[in-house]
């Protein structure tokens, strides 16, 4: 077990090494710290306006650790890790309960130097969340209905609050997916009969105490949200095919494979044998053929498919391939060589992606300029951005105001492009008053540039004239990405009094070419 540890320390310690990857860690992040600057702990918040996306959970963990931390992305980066280590507690516990010792430790190595677990429990998002919730609840309740032919009612209570706190974290995937593998392990094994013996009423009253109360007090506030967040972002993304990251159905198959490498290949070896094993076994081996064909199936029919939504069959899948391996390979000389040498290969990886990161995605970043800018720009100054949105700079440089974002907002709104500017409308349907604020067209920074303390980022690389600041607007800084402009009026304010709080190494950014 000590061994185990190590490898989430190391989860840990891999943290820091690299920059927030665009656009989730940059989006979720900033909510985190938008949640804590604004003591709004009940709305989640893109740039100001309500993101309804998912529930709040993530975001409450987030912020509560930067309250105690401070605003690092180590600090966000917190929330998954502690979730990757209760996917790791939960697989070694069930495991060694219901296939032993030795197949749990392994499985505990498959999964704790997989690029699942090095790479995915350092990312910022809802996933690595969701999944543990998941993986706890099932595993929770297949440890009540394991205990005797009355369930284990402590178990049980553990199971519903799992199944709450999925809930509370990415929606109804958190009672849904459970629920099947269970209703199916349940049909496959006999075991209804056990199913009205469950702490129903304590069960229930716990689940609606963690989960109601955020929905019912957001629900009164904006009174679209649950249409929003339930019918639209979770039943007609699932259905619909307009949406980005569209997939061929073996995408899942190829991900599992690569997540979990070179450990799949040993599920050959673990189908259930109804002669060779106990009951118990049998079952167990059951259950994780079950949960890891209905939910990889289940997020196989939308055409929509990311890479993270598949995290919730890591543990089983790392207990099959650890039962087809003791069955395959642990008696044959030097296994154990043998296995801590393919281990090294998803190790390597692993730390390949996490320390190339910034020279593979390096361009795609802005905090380089967001650090010049927090040493340029005061808390009170308003600045614009046009050509798009860096989701990473006001994490990075710590805002105190939203971004004023320039787009075409009426095009956008007729396209209904699955996009980032997507994004901040339905945002901004939900505050149309601060939306009119926010979400401006770039004929205003004609009047800007007579404006004192405005501030504009514009691609460094326009695209088109539509992404070149007009007269009025001097280029003061260059980064990858961005150019940093001060209007006409900003120029006679001089040095801030106060900066931002992210202000720490001045000058990352080049000074702009006097030709600009």
């Amino acid at each position: 077990m000590a061994g185990l540890l190590a490898c989430w320390l190391l989860l840990l310690a891999l943290t820091p090494v690299r920059p927030l990857a665009m656009p989730d860690e940059g989006r979720y992040a900033e909510i985190s710290r938008w949640m804590l600057h604004s003591g709004d702990w009940l709305v989640p918040r893109l740039n100001g306006l309500p993101f309804f996306h998912k529930p709040p959970l993530l975001h409450w963990l987030q912020a509560l650790a930067m309250a105690v931390l401070g605003v690092h992305p180590w600090v966000a980066r917190l929330v998954p890790v502690l979730a990757a280590g209760l996917m790791l507690g939960g697989l070694l516990l069930a495991g060694q309960r219901l296939l032993g010792p030795a197949v749990a430790r392994r499985a505990g190595w498959m999964l704790a130097l997989s690029p699942a677990f090095l790479l995915g429990g350092q990312y910022i998002n809802h996933d690595m969340l969701v999944a543990s919730w998941i993986a706890t609840a099932i595993w929770c309740f297949a440890l009540a209905f394991d205990a005797s032919d009355r369930p284990h009612a402590g178990w049980a209570r553990a199971g519903f609050a799992a199944c709450a706190l999925g809930l509370l974290t990415k929606g109804l995937i958190g009672v849904v997916l459970p629920g099947m593998v269970l209703f199916f392990w349940l049909t496959a094994t006999r075991r209804w009969r056990q199913v009205p013996r469950l702490p129903w009423f304590s069960g229930v009253a716990l689940f609606l105490a963690i989960a109601a109360p955020w929905f019912v007090l957001a629900g009164q506030h904006y009174p679209r949200l649950w249409a929003y967040l339930f019918g639209f972002q979770q039943f007609t993304r699932f259905t619909s095919s307009g949406f980005n990251n569209q997939q061929p159905w073996w995408y899942y198959l190829a991900g599992l494979a690569l997540l979990l490498c070179p450990w799949p290949l040993w599920l050959r070896w673990a189908r259930p044998e109804a002669s060779a094993e106990p009951r118990r076994a049998r079952d167990a081996a059951l259950l994780c053929w079950i949960w890891l064909v209905a939910i990889t199936l289940f997020f196989s029919i939308p055409r929509s498919k990311l890479i993270g939504y598949i995290l919730p069959v890591l543990p089983p899948l790392a207990l099959l391939a650890a039962l087809g391996w003791e069955r395959a390979m642990a008696h044959r000389p030097h296994a154990g060589r043998g296995f801590a040498a393919l281990a090294l290969l998803p190790l390597g990886v692993s730390l390949a992606v996490t320390f190339g990161y910034q020279r593979w995605e390096g361009h795609k970043l802005s905090g380089d300029m967001a650090r010049t800018l927090a040493c340029r720009v005061a808390p009170e100054d308003t600045v614009y951005v046009l050509g798009g949105f860096p989701y990473d700079l006001p994490f990075v440089a710590q805002t105190t105001r939203p971004l004023v974002v320039l787009q075409d907002w009426a095009h956008q709104r007729q396209s209904g492009a699955d996009n980032w500017r997507q994004e901040l409308l339905d945002a901004g349907d939900f505050e149309p008053a601060r939306a009119a604020e926010l979400l401006r067209t770039p004929d205003v920074l004609v009047a800007a540039a007579r404006q004192p303390r405005r501030w504009l980022l514009a691609p460094r690389q326009p695209a088109d004239d539509d992404e070149r600041p007009p007269p009025g607007w001097h280029a003061v800084a260059d980064s990858t990405r961005w150019t940093l402009w001060r209007s006409d009026a900003a120029g006679a304010e001089g040095a801030p009094a106060a900066r931002l709080p992210g202000c720490r190494d001045e000058g990352l950014a080049r000074p702009a070419p006097a030709s600009k």
